[in-house]
């Protein structure tokens, strides 16, 4: 769980360093940047940032389909992590485990695009040469190839799900996420 917690603190790092970003110039009540910590925060999210790039660039989603796994599309990962107490046939695991070598091959080189594209967006501001029209081009360049990556990641979960049963997805869920909320 170890992943879902960088996860979960990087999403929370993005989604506050948005929001401040849209913000007017004083600060939002509570939001604070920590004083006298020689940049002890900014070391921690380097940290967290060094290792989502680590995992994707091996091939991992680091919850690039949370999306599916969260909503009865499993990853073919995760399956094989439960496959004992899914119960999973021998021909499901093998079934399995091909899907997952395809998605790994898909994925390796679309995240190597991807952190190609990041790496030319932030040379572009360290170089100081970032203008409208050339962060445009660079953002855009670096969601497609996120985009590509995430469709690799998402394509191996829909598949996946056709593998197993109507109880083997339920028990997924019940493992994974917990019981599912009703309306």
């Amino acid at each position: 769980m170890r992943r879902a917690s960088i996860l979960a603190a990087l999403v929370a790092l993005l989604a506050a360093t948005g929001a401040a970003a849209q913000a007017a110039p004083e600060p939002p009540a509570g939001h604070r940047h920590a004083t006298g910590d020689d940049g002890a925060a900014h070391r921690r999210v380097d940290a967290i940032q060094k290792e989502f790039d680590a995992v994707v660039a091996d091939g991992r989603g680091f919850g690039l389909a949370f999306a599916a796994d969260q909503h009865g599309y499993p990853g073919p990962l995760h399956v094989l992590e439960l496959k004992d107490r899914l119960r999973l046939t021998p021909m499901q695991e093998a079934r399995m485990r091909a899907l997952f070598e395809t998605m790994l091959a898909e994925a390796k080189p679309r995240a190597a695009r991807l952190a190609d594209a990041e790496a030319r967006l932030r040379r572009l501001f360290a170089g100081g040469g970032a203008d409208e029209a050339a962060v445009r081009a660079a953002v855009a360049e670096t969601e497609a190839a996120r985009a590509e990556l995430r469709l690799a990641h998402l394509r191996a979960h829909l598949q996946a799900r056709d593998v197993l049963t109507e109880t083997q997805r339920r028990t997924y869920h019940h493992l994974r996420w917990g019981e599912p909320k009703t309306p």
